[in-house]
């Protein structure tokens, strides 16, 4: 292997291809070293263990064995989402065919911040920003990191189009992004709606409407991080309307119910919105990152225009080279659209819905088991794919203890949540492939640490 060789050009496939095979066996290795959802001994171990393998950091001399000593160490201390017992977090696991497709990016390594560095990979995000903002009821759309970037831009585009004295109201249920938008761009303190049973109160969102003054940014969530639940979108928009208020849904979670027949129907009143936040590296099985900000007027994305005259000069745009700075509030930006491209074409949209009902079956499934097994609490029936249970009669801390011991042994990923003013687990399905039998050994796991 020669360490100075480049991925693109001539040659670039004879230099990649045994680095891949490297990578692929290594990856396997430090599977097997790990043996489980996650690495045994906790923050301690797996600190050494990486300080162990990578030894001097910048070394004097370059060591030709370090991408597989270093891929075989990242391996054994990861969470693997693949795993049935690494269901704590919306951390899904990637399709094999957008993983392949991520490697051509990085291979080419366009920069979606000017024309000249990205001429397919441009296109091919307008065409596909395009289909996903009309598959979604919206006009126009950008790619984001994720949720968080796309709540920054919802709240930043309210305050352009409303004035800084637009006031954030969102739920007690909201991500925490939405706060920190709000004080990222200079507003006021959002107004926080009680959210009973885990959703927005439309009884108590039309009374904070009535008594706040001024434009208003209604945030509403379609999949909670905690349960996954939705606030009641029909009435939140209608309100909205009625109140003349801006409306953006959350729905980096939940978003991805639009694949499916069955459950497309949970997103009813969608449409409403003047934004959407939707993420692909959820319910899209994308390697992250993979976000999407939708808005109803394609016009609103007007106030990100910017000019740089070494990327998108006035007389270049006007000679016909697309100008890309005003797709998105980064400058430098990997072509993360490629893979989402990809996988609508290989999958389609039957194939995506056929994984949303898998998972949000097996959910349904598990709850079942959950509210059929003595000792054991339901905190209610899945709306999406996340199933949140608790051990009947123990405190809070023995939740908080048996969850840590879990992951510190590395043989279950919960997740927690606190609901109701109780802590609960939390699992997330999103591995379509997960047999009912071995999610009932997370069961097992925490009845045996209850001894």
């Amino acid at each position: 292997m020669c360490a100075s060789a480049l991925a693109s050009g001539p040659s670039g496939g004879a230099a990649v291809r045994p680095l891949v095979d490297c990578v692929l066996g290594a990856l396997e290795a430090g599977g097997r070293e790990r043996g489980g959802p996650l690495p045994v001994g906790g923050p301690e171990a797996v600190a050494a263990l990486v300080r162990d393998a990578v030894g001097e950091v910048l070394p004097e001399e370059g060591d030709p064995g370090a991408l597989e000593d270093l891929v075989r160490v990242l391996a054994a201390g990861a969470a693997d989402p693949a795993d049935p017992l690494c269901a704590a977090h919306l951390h899904c696991p990637p399709l094999a065919v957008a993983v392949a497709a991520d490697l051509a990016v990085s291979v080419l390594n366009p920069s979606l911040d000017s024309w000249d560095q990205s001429p397919s990979a441009s296109a091919l995000e307008e065409s596909v920003t395009g289909a996903l903002a009309r598959f979604a009821g919206m006009a126009d759309a950008l790619v984001t990191s994720g949720g968080t970037e796309a709540n920054q831009l919802a709240v930043l585009l309210a305050r352009e189009v409303c004035g800084p004295g637009v006031r954030l109201m969102c739920g007690a249920n909201a991500h925490h992004s939405l706060a920190r938008a709000a004080w990222l761009f200079g507003l006021a303190e959002p107004v926080v709606v009680p959210a009973s049973g885990g959703v927005v109160e439309a009884a108590a969102l039309e009374a904070a409407l009535s008594r706040v003054a001024g434009p208003v940014l209604v945030a509403a969530t379609a999949g909670t991080t905690d349960a996954g639940l939705i606030d009641p979108l029909p009435e939140v928009a209608a309100l909205c309307a009625r109140y003349g208020a801006r409306l953006h849904v959350d729905a980096a979670y939940g978003g991805g119910l639009l694949f499916s027949d069955r459950y497309r129907g949970l997103l009813a009143g969608l449409e409403a919105a003047d934004s959407v936040a939707l993420d692909l590296h959820k319910l899209g099985w994308q390697p992250v990152a993979a976000g999407v900000f939708a808005v109803r007027d394609g016009g609103d994305l007007a106030v990100l225009g910017q000019r740089a005259d070494y990327l998108s000069a006035a007389d270049d745009v006007e000679a016909g080279l697309p100008d890309l700075l005003g797709r998105s509030l980064r400058t430098t930006r990997r072509a993360d659209v490629f893979k989402v491209a990809v996988t609508l074409r290989v999958l389609g949209r039957a194939g995506l819905g056929s994984l949303v009902d898998g998972v949000c079956a097996g959910a349904r499934e598990f709850a079942g088991l959950v509210a059929g097994r003595p000792g054991f609490e339901l905190y209610g029936l899945p709306v999406i794919s996340t199933v949140v249970f608790r051990p009947s009669g123990v405190g809070d801390d023995i939740v908080a203890e048996v969850r840590r011991r879990l992951l510190v042994e590395g043989r279950a990923v919960l997740g927690r949540a606190r609901l109701g003013g109780r802590l609960w687990f939390k699992v997330t399905l999103l591995n379509p492939h997960v047999r009912l039998s071995e999610l009932a050994g997370v069961l097992c796991l925490v009845e045996g640490h209850l001894r």
